[in-house]
């Protein structure tokens, strides 16, 4: 009895060994017979809708060594120092550890360099081709773009978001060896092919980004501001043209040694940054009211409206201010319309408590306030939105001029898209298609709607209504004739440790034309300003150049009868 249960206990074991401790077994004999020399898969491109190179790859080399084959350590690692530009002893440690089959010396190197190496004729220092990731326009749309890390893989932006389409897939050479990995004379090397990454076009167009950054450059330096942004987008799709944040970093030099540095002009502050967006909101709250005034609701103004020309208005004990004095007869009898082109405060309190707390939420969630956009990038913020249950007539009454709520610039660039261009909100999209080599399309990023905002007929009357803020209103510096610009100003005071900081203001602009068929939106932001603070001053010039820009860049028409 007891003979037969030990040869039970040997059979068992067997059987462990056998079959389920084969695939180990067999890699361990295979790392102990072989050297493998990684074959590196090339990285896909990243190109920008008209297929310009944003992001490619330059031809480098890797060495490595294997310790147990080295012959004489000391004197490689001498030769290895002076070629490599790496200190002695740190070589001379990977040299002699004998606890790894293999390491890296160092990677992406030059061809001349590795030449040097190969003709020395060390024993048990290998190479193979590497890739040293490149890109063309330098600082160019890099928080877009992102960067890789040392082995390759995506760490920020495109990069990171679509590396397993870019990322391809490593091979390898196997060479034989005997006991202490030293090769086998005669034997042959097993070949196993790399499988190149494959490529992404984006919908960014590189002459919109480079227009938008040299614009937003200007006015940061001529400015001295903190920061300055800009979005353009497509608003018949989302499809993102452009995004700029300054200050920004050159991809080729990057900062990695510095990572407070790196993280700050790495961040795409587009996405994940959020600011009291100020009376550019006011388009929200306009629109809003519109489809509830076309709704039959009695409780929203009809557009011959006049509301009351006083300067402020209390609510709950709270004193709410307009910016402007009112001093002689300024924003009296006001429709909806002129208080779009003046700004005024006190008419938007008046929609928002008058459309409800309910139903402005409804309209907050349709633009997609408090909630991720369900655009093609990480990090995204869904931005501050107060719970419905603990706002008060207060706190809605400052929302509906653009306080008491913070949102991303894209949040804002895209409700303000889907209230013009007849109420449609799309995900917002970076790429626009994934390709292979031979340029066959593996994978299409059709737009994707993602909920009605407003009817088109509200939609239709609201751009009306802003292509008069820029014809006549504060939004007059964004006009260009022959071209029917829309749009809205913003001036938003900023806040510190929960109080005004004083002097400190964020000057923005969210414009697009043509105002009835709307093509190209931008949303301006200019963070701290020096001087002249007012978005009418500051963003809505930028806004312009900008559009001037474009027009210049897709040869566009004027339109007869505009002046």
């Amino acid at each position: 009895m007891a003979i037969a249960f030990i040869f039970c206990v040997f059979l068992m074991r067997f059987f462990y060994i056998q079959v389920i401790w084969e695939d180990d077994l067999h890699y361990l004999a295979l790392d102990q017979w072989t050297r493998e020399i990684p074959v590196v898969a090339g990285r896909g491109k990243i190109v920008d809708r008209n297929g310009e190179l944003l992001a490619g790859n330059q031809t480098a080399y890797s060495v490595f060594a294997r310790a147990s084959a080295v012959k004489n350590a000391e004197k490689s690692a001498e030769l290895l120092s002076a070629q490599l530009n790496v200190p002695y002893e740190s070589i001379l440690t990977k040299l002699t550890d004998k606890s790894r089959s293999e390491v890296t010396v160092v990677r992406q190197t030059g061809k001349e360099t590795v030449e040097k190496i190969e003709g020395a004729n060390l024993s048990g220092i290998y190479y193979s081709r590497d890739n040293v990731r490149v890109y063309p326009y330098g600082s160019l749309a890099c928080q877009i773009l992102g960067f890789t890390s040392y082995d390759r893989s995506g760490t920020t932006g495109v990069e990171q978001y679509y590396n397993k389409y870019l990322a391809g897939k490593n091979g390898e050479i196997l060479f034989e060896t005997d006991l202490i990995g030293v090769d086998l004379k005669g034997a042959a090397a097993a070949y196993l092919p790399a499988e190149d990454g494959l490529n992404v076009r984006l919908t960014l167009d590189y002459r919109i980004q480079a227009l938008a950054e040299e614009v937003m450059q200007k006015t940061l330096e001529s400015t001295n501001a903190k920061a300055a942004r800009c979005i353009v987008l497509d608003p018949n799709d989302f499809s993102l043209l452009a995004m700029v944040n300054l200050p920004s970093y050159d991809l080729n030099e990057i900062p990695r040694n510095d990572i407070d540095t790196l993280n700050r002009l790495s961040r795409n502050s587009l996405v994940s940054d959020v600011y009291e967006p100020g009376s550019t909101f006011k388009i929200v709250t306009a629109a809003a009211n519109i489809e509830e005034y076309l709704k039959g609701n009695s409780d929203a103004f009809s557009l011959n409206h006049v509301f009351p020309s006083a300067r402020t208005r209390t609510v709950e004990g709270s004193t709410i201010k307009c910016w402007s004095d009112h001093a002689n007869g300024k924003h009296s009898n006001q429709t909806l319309a002129e208080a779009l082109n003046n700004s005024c405060n006190p008419c938007f309190v008046d929609i928002a408590l008058s459309v409800g707390k309910e139903k402005f939420y409804d309209y907050l969630s349709a633009f997609r306030f408090g909630r991720e956009s369900g655009i093609d990038f990480s990090g995204e913020s869904i931005g501050m939105l107060l719970p419905e249950s603990a706002v008060q007539n207060g706190d809605l009454a400052r929302i509906g001029f653009g306080q008491a709520i913070a949102v991303t610039p894209l949040q804002l660039a895209c409700a303000a898209a889907s209230a013009v261009n007849g109420g449609y909100y799309y995900a917002p999209r970076t790429v626009a298609e994934i390709y292979s080599d031979d340029g066959s399309v593996r994978e299409k990023m059709q737009p994707s709607l993602v909920a009605r905002t407003v009817s088109e007929e509200a939609s239709a009357l609201l751009s009306n209504m802003l292509e008069g803020v820029v014809r006549d209103g504060s939004g007059k510096k964004a006009y260009i004739e022959g071209y029917r610009v829309a749009g809205k100003t913003g001036t938003a005071q900023k806040y510190e440790n929960g109080v005004i900081a004083q002097g400190k203001y964020i000057s923005s602009f969210v414009g697009y034309f043509p105002a009835n068929q709307p093509r190209y939106l931008a949303l301006i932001v200019v963070d701290e300003p020096e001087g002249s603070y007012y978005g009418s001053a500051v963003a809505a010039p930028c806004a312009k150049e900008i559009f001037e820009g474009i027009i210049r860049v897709m040869q566009i028409a004027p339109v007869e009868g505009v002046v």
